[in-house]
């Protein structure tokens, strides 16, 4: 696009006198230059090295995370092993971002800035849903974690517990925006709410597309709210295990969020600047910000999954919890896109779905159309259609 830079802080001119993206928007400057499959690669590559790295600094023995590892082999757990743990990310890793989710349709378009400011409004204000509770899964899964809970590592349990619930209370913190205070420096209770969380981030993209905050919350599209369900069923319903509930909260969601934010941040830089819309870094801070924060988020949670993970039965656990969240996000992507564009979003079943992602039980099945009976109508766009809204999930045969 030949069109008049700086346009915004979300832009400069680099030395070739190309538009790049400031280190404070996105550590790929030359985003706008990128496709989408670069982008989805680069992010992969990045993530195996960035957990390569993590994990090569246990063979240290001065490493101070190998020395808080090392107190559970007396305990009864097995030792880390670096390359065992190395070999598992791998393993998981390539199964969540070898899902179609991640090359929905709906991300594709934005990112080509193939959007009015309508759709973009439109895009807003419903996936505001999604962004409001998702959270609330990740508090869910830590409540899971107790001293009740099975004790499939012996005496080692409630140290395992403990740094799991760690891990899932810093990614809560990050999502609301709240930190550890000494006892003078407590907040005021003004303060307190006015917390930095994701979702008053998400209010500044309505500061910038002009959305009044008395139309900003609507009721929820059936995809959407399908999403909402799944994740809080994963994480909260005692059908499913706490390191499927883990698994959720982690793998399903933080490894490739950085990736479909990216997507839609290069996508609304696009749009602003062709449509001279005055966006800037303070308006599109919701979506740099789960860059930055999830990329960190998801090294924590794949070490946390590895304390629960025994065998390949509990490896076959996790992959089928992240496909039944990954389902229901590119079923919700698809709601979107009719919502948005008044265009037919494709079905998973249509993409040539690998087998390795199919449901593998009818647990959520059953789960999902029990949480759809109990839901609020006054929180649903549709509320006599929902219960007739095709399930989002795909079934092994």
């Amino acid at each position: 696009m030949n069109l008049p830079l700086p346009f915004s802080d979300l832009l400069t001119l680099g030395a070739d006198g190309h538009p790049v993206l400031p280190p404070e928007v996105h550590h790929l400057p030359h985003l706008l230059e990128m496709t989408a499959e670069e982008v989805l690669a680069s992010f992969k590559q990045s993530q195996v090295d960035d957990f390569t790295r993590v994990i090569d600094q246990l063979s240290q023995p001065d490493n101070p995370l190998k020395a808080i590892l090392d107190q559970l082999a007396p305990l009864g757990l097995h030792p880390i092993a670096p390359e065992a743990l190395k070999d598992l990310f791998l393993d998981l890793h390539d199964h969540v971002m070898g899902h179609p989710v991640w090359r929905h349709p709906f991300f594709l378009r934005v990112f080509e800035g193939r959007l009015t400011a309508d759709q973009a409004g439109l895009f807003a204000v419903n996936y505001f849903n999604q962004i409001k509770n998702t959270r609330q899964c990740v508090a869910l899964a830590l409540g899971r974690f107790n001293g009740l809970m099975e004790r499939p590592h012996g005496q080692a349990s409630e140290r395992v517990s403990e740094l799991t619930q760690i891990v899932l209370a810093q990614l809560l913190a990050d999502e609301y925006g709240v930190s550890t205070h000494a006892v003078d420096g407590y907040p005021g209770m003004a303060q307190l709410f006015a917390s930095t969380t994701h979702i008053v981030m998400y209010r500044q993209l309505f500061e910038g597309l002009g959305i009044p905050f008395a139309l900003q919350d609507v009721p929820m599209l059936n995809g959407v709210a399908d999403n909402v369900l799944t994740q809080r069923l994963l994480a909260g319903d005692p059908a499913f295990s706490p390191l499927e509930a883990l698994a959720s909260v982690g793998l399903g969601m933080e490894w490739g969020v950085p990736e479909f934010f990216t997507l839609l941040l290069g996508g609304l830089i696009r749009f602003a600047w062709k449509s001279n819309l005055r966006l800037n870094q303070h308006h599109l801070l919701v979506l740099t910000a789960h860059v930055k924060y999830d990329v960190l988020h998801a090294i924590a949670v794949v070490l946390a999954t590895s304390f629960h993970c025994r065998n390949k039965e509990d490896v076959a656990s996790v992959k089928n919890a992240t496909n039944m969240l990954m389902a229901s996000r590119f079923a919700m992507m698809s709601d979107l896109y009719r919502h948005v564009f008044k265009e037919d979003g494709p079905l998973l079943a249509e993409t040539g779905l690998e087998a390795r992602y199919t449901i593998s039980d009818g647990r959520i099945v059953s789960a999902l159309r029990r949480a759809r009976q109990a839901s609020d109508p006054a929180g649903l766009a549709d509320p006599v259609g929902y219960a007739r809204h095709p399930l989002p999930f795909v079934l092994t045969a």
